[in-house]
């Protein structure tokens, strides 16, 4: 790859992603500290959402517990810890802080690297459609794993469901890519209607078996509608977990070739990036990602185009950075809103879609009228 530094290639490229960058000199140390306090916030978040509740807990004092209990270490309550803390810490709060930790950094990381792979900061996997594509199969299988999937359901088990999300998040997301791209370029004005085109085809087939599924498959479907991380628990974060991190773990080995990306197909081919496979990877990852975590979480949207275009207007738009910063702020978001969720109206839930749609309908909206001459509309 040219010595060039990044902000200048891409400044002469013309690509949105590079020009502010340009302007505003090396963010490199800049990148290193907002991580470093990303990491400490999320930290401090996950331990205020673990303490927060009906029931306030002295999470400080129980926390050191924890790793030898999971490791078998200990058995029952540890000493000095009362029964109904413990309880509460470890089967209910606990599994739900993992698991929005996990999401929402799989949503960002989603958003980030859909975004570099088409080149536009509106690219996003709730937006254009893929995750409806991911309900869509996760209804399928919540709706006929009883009967016309039951043999499938009894080889994947707890697996089931992620799985056939999955695959419908990527058949949505190949969708996308054939019909926005012509001849090497992302028309993002074509992929935001196809997005609504494919995201009305799915919600109408979700619809009808809505219409065929039974009171219980009813009750399941209805989790779908604006997403929530309650009823997690060990299984929903064994299901999702693993595919989760194996995409956050293998993002960064993407970093240098989006980069490369942002100057065009043609430049990131000369310049050694294997074009073709970097995206066939990406879109793998991405579909699995967003499929194991529509399958657990429901819809949960805007948390992948809010995190990453925060981010890049702060630390630039370098993914050696700004795929770690955004798991890190994406995760730190969706736990403060799901702390949020369940305490605003308590005892009640409110559903997490609705607080990321509040926070994200009118941040999207900002950046579309933003980026107005890149979208052609």
């Amino acid at each position: 790859m040219s010595d060039t530094p990044l902000s200048e290639r891409a400044s002469r490229s013309g690509s949105w992603f590079g020009r502010r960058e340009a302007r505003d000199g090396n963010r490199e140390p800049l990148a290193r500290a907002v991580i470093a306090a990303l990491v400490v916030v999320t930290v401090a978040v996950m331990l205020a959402s673990l303490a927060t509740g009906p029931i306030a807990i002295p999470v400080l004092g129980i926390l050191p517990h924890v790793p030898g209990h999971l490791l078998g270490a200990g058995e029952g309550v540890p000493d000095g810890v009362s029964v109904r803390d413990w309880v509460v810490l470890m089967d209910i709060r606990l599994p739900r802080v993992v698991l929005g930790g996990l999401v929402g950094a799989a949503l960002a990381v989603s958003g980030a690297v859909m975004q570099g792979l088409f080149r536009n900061p509106l690219a996003d996997p709730g937006i254009v459609g893929v995750s409806a594509g991911a309900g869509l199969g996760a209804a399928l299988f919540i709706v006929l794993g009883n009967a016309a999937l039951a043999p499938v359901m009894a080889v994947l088990g707890i697996y089931a469901i992620p799985f056939a999300a999955f695959f419908g998040g990527l058949i949505t997301t190949l969708l996308l890519y054939r019909i926005g791209t012509r001849g090497g370029i992302t028309s993002v004005a074509t992929l935001l209607l196809a997005g609504i085109a494919l995201g009305a085809l799915t919600g109408a087939m979700t619809g009808l078996l809505v219409y065929v599924a039974d009171d219980q498959e009813l009750r399941d479907l209805q989790f779908w509608g604006l997403g929530s991380l309650a009823g997690a628990n060990g299984e929903k974060l064994l299901s999702a977990a693993p595919i989760i991190l194996v995409m956050l773990a293998s993002v960064p080995f993407l970093a240098r070739g989006l980069n490369a990306l942002t100057l065009g197909e043609a430049a990131a081919a000369h310049l050694g990036v294997r074009v073709q496979r970097l995206k066939n990877i990406s879109i793998l990852l991405v579909a699995a990602a967003t499929g194991a975590s529509v399958a657990v979480s429901g819809g949960i949207g805007f948390v992948g185009i809010v995190v990453p275009h925060l981010l890049r207007l702060s630390i630039g738009p370098d993914h050696r950075f700004l795929l770690p910063a955004s798991a890190l702020l994406g995760a730190c978001m969706l736990i403060a809103a799901d702390t949020l969720a369940r305490t605003i109206v308590a005892p009640a839930e409110m559903p997490i879609g609705i607080i990321t749609a509040f926070a994200g309908a009118p941040f999207f909206l900002w950046i579309l009228l933003r980026k107005r001459g890149l979208t052609g509309l």
